[in-house]
Order: structure tokens, then sequence, then C-alpha cells
């Protein structure tokens, strides 16, 4: 099966639709599909849901999907450093489905997995746990969470074979590989794509029977927030 395409818009033909969900991969501005985020950008898919850790930032990774109007709801854990997000919510013009952080990563990671549901004792007695579920555990009180399924994946990795064995660098690692599990396709950008055998098994992050279309690309390297002090006079 050739998995490896010219470009992210040609890697993204045939998959997307209005009213589409998709889960990305990325950490704050740390292994984002920005590839393949513009691309359906240009794409003009709308009415899309997003399950990802947070939205990018003004002007650069979801955040352009936001800028644009395509986002329907957002499916997330961190809504910060996105002023317009954060316009867009309270202006009721955006949907926000809040999680918890590892809650999220699990509703991935089980989606992937074939699992349904699971229950957790995070969120019991929040907002988050309204109209969910409560089942009592050895006299503890857990929440039922929902597996997601996305009808698209897109994820980046630091590099990959021509088989989509990858490997995530850093941060990166905390989001991709369970976005990358739970999506009907998974479509994969990457740094640099090796030759197949040339990884180390033992290396290999996320093998490559969940990635179904592959490319390479050129990736800008962003600061989210740069933090300095003055130099100390000697």
């Amino acid at each position: 099966m050739k998995k490896v395409y010219g470009s992210a818009a040609e890697a993204l033909d045939g998959l997307l639709f209005d009213g589409m969900t998709i889960a990305a991969g990325g950490f704050g501005l740390c292994g984002i599909p920005e590839l393949l985020i513009a691309a359906i950008r240009e794409a003009g898919t709308k009415d899309i849901t997003v399950a990802s850790n947070n939205a990018g930032v003004d002007g650069f990774g979801l955040g352009i999907l936001l800028e644009s109007r395509q986002i329907r709801k957002m499916i997330s854990s961190y809504v910060g450093e996105n002023a317009e997000f954060m316009r867009q919510y309270l202006s009721g013009e955006l949907e926000l489905e809040f999680n918890p952080q590892g809650t999220l990563a699990e509703r991935m990671r089980a989606g992937g997995a074939g699992i349904p549901g699971f229950y957790t004792r995070t969120g019991v007695g929040t907002v988050i746990a309204e109209g969910k579920e409560h089942k009592e555990f050895d006299g503890a009180t857990y929440i039922l969470e929902r597996g997601i399924v996305a009808d698209l994946s897109i994820v980046k990795a630091w590099k990959a074979d021509e088989t989509g064995n990858a490997v995530f660098r850093k941060t990166s690692r905390n989001f991709n590989p369970p976005a990358a599990t739970c999506g009907k396709v998974c479509v994969m950008e990457v740094e640099e794509i090796v030759p197949t055998g040339s990884l180390d098994p033992d290396h290999i992050h996320l093998p490559g029977i969940y990635v179904h279309r592959l490319i390479q690309g050129s990736h800008e390297k962003r600061i989210e927030n740069r933090t300095t002090r003055k130099r100390e006079e000697a």
C-alpha cells in the first residue's frame, strides 16, 4: 500500500467533508500538524468538530481554522494563549466541550483501542460530571466518559519510515499517538521520511498500522511563550 503523498492537499484528498470530527495531535505548539491544518483551511471544510488538547494560538495551528470560522466545536483541555478562541466561546459562536487533560488523552486512547467508555474519578463533583453516569467502585464515585472515534486523525511526527512507523520528540508524544489511533483514517506529517527498516523497532512510538497516509515537509519552529531576563552585569 502506497502511504507517501506529495503534499498535504494530496494526502487529504477525498477525506474531508462538512460536519466531520477531526482528532488533532500536538501539545501547545509542539508537534502540531501545521501543514495538514493549512490544507484543511484551503479546502474550506466547515462545521468541524476538533478534538485536540488546545487550539493553537492566534494566527497559527488550529487558530487559523478558528479565524476562518471552519470549527464549530472544540473538545479540549486547555483554552489559553488564543484570544480568538476565548472571544468566540464567550460570544456563543463556538461550542466547547471542556475535558480534564488526562481524561481527553484517555478518551482518545480508548477510542483507538475499541473501548466505548471508561469510568474515572476525575471531575466528580464538578461541572465536568453534569449529565454523566455516576457509579460506585470500592466506596468511591466515578463518572462515565466516552471514548472518542474521529472521522480523521491529523498528527505530526519527527520521523517515520515509508510504512508509517513513527518516532515523536519530547512533549509532541503526549497527544499525537492517542490522536493517531482514534481516527478512522490517520494522516501524518513528518520532518523526515527514512527507509523502511532503518528505525530501531524498540524506539518506534506509533506502529505504521495506524497510519494510512504520510507526507514530509518543512515546519516552522515557534516558541509559544518567550521568557527572558536581563543579562547580569559582570
